[in-house]
């Protein structure tokens, strides 16, 4: 019995199946791209809505680190506003969990002095 074109074709399905996998790896690993090397950093997102929401996004290294407050829509990306990164933020901020200290304290210091202050009616 001749098993040679059995064996060929496993292994051309197994060839098959495995490219698409690892693509699939190397696009959500450092070593595929998905980070930038230390020249880019997402700070903190803000939702709006279910399309819009405020990114911070740190971009350059050294004297060079700039954020960017960045609206976001499917449409557009809009620069709302550029300054100096803050001191104390030496790790990315998770998106996922809402609005982080931070990041609040950051957009109160934009909305200026008045803006933390309740008032009564």
């Amino acid at each position: 019995m001749n098993t040679m074109p059995w064996t060929s074709l496993l292994w051309f399905a197994a060839i098959i199946v495995l490219i698409p996998m690892a693509l699939w790896l190397l696009k959500r690993t450092p070593l595929g791209g998905a980070a930038s090397g230390g020249m880019m950093r997402s700070v903190a997102a803000l939702p709006l809505s279910t399309s819009q929401r405020i990114l911070t996004v740190e971009v350059g290294q050294g004297d060079q680190r700039r954020w960017l407050v960045l609206g976001v829509t499917p449409h557009s990306i809009t620069t709302l506003h550029t300054m100096e990164p803050a001191e104390d933020a030496a790790a990315p901020m998770s998106p996922v969990g809402g609005v982080t200290g931070s990041f609040a304290q950051v957009l109160g210091r934009l909305r200026g002095p008045a803006a933390g202050v309740d008032r009564a009616p």
